[in-house]
């Protein structure tokens, strides 16, 4: 089904360990961004302004180089991507801020 339904090769598990170290640094590097202003900043006025822009600049940077690969227009990727990620954040803070 991997082959002929999806074009998708069967994984090779000597990978597995590589591929998993490489997403768990993404994933830590891609989670400082948002948080580092706060280790940054003494106020957390001013650490979550920061974290704002710096998420929403991440974003936009991010989704112009998605364009690059996928040949789509690179404003139009950044729009959608600072759009998609900023609703992700904003309901994931709301949730948050509900349930605490």
């Amino acid at each position: 089904m991997m082959r002929f339904e999806l074009g998708l090769e069967r994984p090779d598990p000597r990978r597995a360990l590589t591929s998993a170290a490489t997403i768990a640094g993404a994933y830590a590097a891609g989670g400082f961004i948002p948080l580092g202003p706060y280790i940054l900043f003494p106020r957390v006025s001013l650490a979550f302004a920061a974290s704002i822009a710096i998420t929403a600049l991440a974003l936009a940077t991010f989704g112009y180089v998605k364009a690059h690969f996928t040949g789509a227009s690179p404003v139009r990727s950044s729009g959608q991507t600072v759009l998609i990620g900023g609703l992700a954040a904003a309901a994931a803070f709301l949730i948050a801020r509900a349930i605490s």
